[in-house]
């Protein structure tokens, strides 16, 4: 139906939970929007971990993945309700498909609206010190909040680090990415989604693209591999897959202890 209206000079919005509107309908995603390049917005809610109560039948941990496969797809997952109004201003005269993930609601607001938003350019939300960082934290969606607190904890050891919001998985922002990329010591991805075909394998894909030779040690933080063994909160599962913040903190000091080594 929204593909229908679509070719009729029309500009449908589609919701639902993220793992109806991705896993259940890929086929038609993929033939009536994507195949015919159609304006059609595609709004999951719940993505990630958000309905850990309900088990793994609905979390929508491989969503990223399966939608950025899809040619003329755009990708974009915000980091809160703000940055969500300044995207969906955008959103009407964007050519093509987009799917939006969006979160639980009521997430804390770290976006400023002085940092602007387009869609496919990164936003540094925050910058090392002197602009000499020795650790680029990548992130997308409300890993953005939880990646912000840990950088604040390593600053206060004196590890200097630069935030870049990839709000925008696809088209991914490359020059952004390879601007703040060179000279630093380690590069570490955070995402709410599995490990495999994400935000991480999207910044790999550019990095080997446009620093060969050149690209700094990468570490992915996300999903493992695998189904949810455990039902709790979104908060619990983040913690239990160390993606709080002291879970990102923790893993980008053993990172820096390997390089080093």
């Amino acid at each position: 139906m929204a593909a229908g209206l679509a070719m009729e000079g029309f500009v449908p919005y589609v919701h639902t939970i993220a793992t109806f509107i991705t896993r259940r309908c890929y086929e038609q995603v993929a033939v009536d929007c994507c195949l015919h390049n159609l304006p059609v917005r595609l709004i999951g809610n719940g993505g990630g971990l958000v309905y850990a109560p309900l088990g793994p039948t609905h979390l929508a941990i491989e969503d990223i993945a399966i939608m950025r496969a899809l040619p003329n797809m755009t990708v974009v997952s915000v980091c809160d309700a703000d940055e969500m109004k300044r995207f969906m201003d955008q959103t009407l005269d964007w050519p093509g498909p987009i799917y939006i993930r969006l979160a639980k609601g009521y997430d804390p607001i770290v976006s400023r609206a002085e940092l602007g938003f387009q869609i496919g350019k990164a936003i540094v939300m925050r910058e090392a010190a002197g602009g000499k960082s020795r650790v680029l934290l990548v992130t997308t969606g409300v890993a953005t909040t939880r990646a912000l607190e840990a950088a604040e904890a390593l600053e206060a050891e004196g590890i200097e680090c630069t935030l870049l919001h990839m709000h925008t998985v696809k088209p991914l922002d490359a020059a952004a990415l390879v601007e703040h990329a060179r000279g630093c010591d380690l590069i570490v991805t955070v995402e709410e989604h599995t490990v495999i075909g994400g935000l991480g394998s999207a910044i790999l894909d550019a990095l080997v693209e446009h620093l060969p030779g050149a690209m700094p040690p990468v570490r992915r933080l996300g999903i493992p591999d695998d189904f949810a063994h455990k039902y709790g909160n979104q908060d619990q599962l983040m913690e239990l897959y160390g993606l709080h913040p002291q879970g990102i903190a923790d893993s980008v000091r053993d990172g820096l202890r390997r390089r080093a080594a």
